[in-house]
């Protein structure tokens, strides 16, 4: 019973990441496809998860939140970057600083 209750959640986290796709390659701003990207981050993390509990290797927790603190480091990243045109500190003082 819960083989087919993570089977059923595998597939509707697939079906999830294919929309959150969609949004990537459509959205009309790159804030639309960050934020799509990030979801799609976010699903495989959950995906992950439930394919070690289907697997019966609850281990892939510790690859799963590895794979959230990069999702969450990257998004930051590119938000940032999009946003300054740079990593770094903005050259202008007047500049806001960090997000």
């Amino acid at each position: 019973m819960s083989t087919a209750m993570f089977a059923v959640a595998a597939i509707a986290v697939l079906i999830a990441m294919a929309l959150s796709m969609v949004r990537a390659f459509v959205g009309p701003t790159v804030f639309d496809r960050i934020l799509a990207v990030n979801v799609s981050g976010t699903l495989t993390v959950v995906l992950i998860s439930v394919y070690g509990f289907l697997d019966g290797r609850p281990d892939f927790l510790d690859i799963a939140l590895l794979y959230a603190l990069i999702n969450f480091i990257g998004t930051i990243a590119v938000s940032k970057y999009m946003k300054f045109g740079s990593l770094g500190h903005p050259h202008d003082s007047n500049d806001e600083g960090d997000v």
